[in-house]
């Protein structure tokens, strides 16, 4: 048996939902100031990809009618599947695709100047009030960066990202995709998740996915069972 959620969120301001019916039913969706970490099955990625396209739907249609900044940490950005999603959605993929600004990281100093240093000015530059940041720890996890070293510095940004979102009033969302061969990885899961306000996780089910939102500041948390990807790219994703 599922656990239900009981809303209690001011729906009367600007949130950005998934759109995905089984989700809305129980988390409806993210919030200005919201620091959020999404993490499990590797559907988070097509689910930020989901996100990215929304944002940009005016607000009387479910978006926020924004740009997005997304700061790829694990080269996870796809173009087809952000061009197939605008068209689902009825809009231009080209300009869908204009919209989305997008700085790579290579490495765990590149990542973590383009978040300290670079992202207030980015947010601005590119008029954006949504912020994803693409597996956040895998450059961190690289075996060439000293175990404390590293862990020194993901602590440092994930402190910054928590207070940023907030200060700035933007949605700020990290992906953790699984990382499992490596060592650090439930130190660097627990920190983010520790300084983020949501936390969901998506798991997989005998009736396709689980979402599970974990950790929230006004929601009572539970769990909603979903479609799998294939089936919410044809049935399931609407204008």
């Amino acid at each position: 048996m599922l656990q239900k959620t009981i809303l209690k969120s001011d729906l009367s301001k600007p949130h950005l939902p998934f759109n995905i019916k089984n989700i809305d039913g129980s988390f409806p969706g993210f919030m200005f100031g919201d620091f959020a970490v999404l993490h499990g099955s590797p559907t988070i990625r097509f689910l930020s990809s989901l996100l990215c396209v929304r944002a940009q739907l005016p607000h009387q249609l479910g978006g926020l009618g924004t740009n997005v900044v997304f700061v790829d940490g694990g080269n996870t950005f796809r173009l087809y599947e952000i061009s197939t999603l605008a068209q689902l959605h009825e809009l231009d993929p080209s300009e869908v695709l204009g919209r989305i600004f997008i700085s790579r990281a290579f490495t765990a100093y590149q990542i973590t100047s383009l978040l300290l240093d670079r992202l207030e000015a980015a947010i601005d530059r590119c008029d954006a009030k949504l912020v994803i940041i693409s597996d956040i720890a895998r450059l961190y996890l690289d075996k060439d960066v000293p175990k404390k070293e590293s862990k020194e510095i993901f602590n440092q940004v994930t402190t910054h990202l928590s207070k940023f979102a907030e200060e700035n009033q933007v949605i700020l969302i990290a992906t953790y995709l699984p990382n499992h061969s490596a060592r650090r990885n439930l130190f660097f899961k627990t920190a983010v998740c520790g300084r983020s306000k949501v936390v969901a996780s998506i798991k997989p089910s005998r009736y396709g996915q689980r979402f599970v939102l974990e950790k929230h500041p006004h929601l009572k948390l539970g769990s909603m069972d979903f479609p799998s990807k294939n089936v919410i790219l044809s049935n399931f994703v609407g204008a």
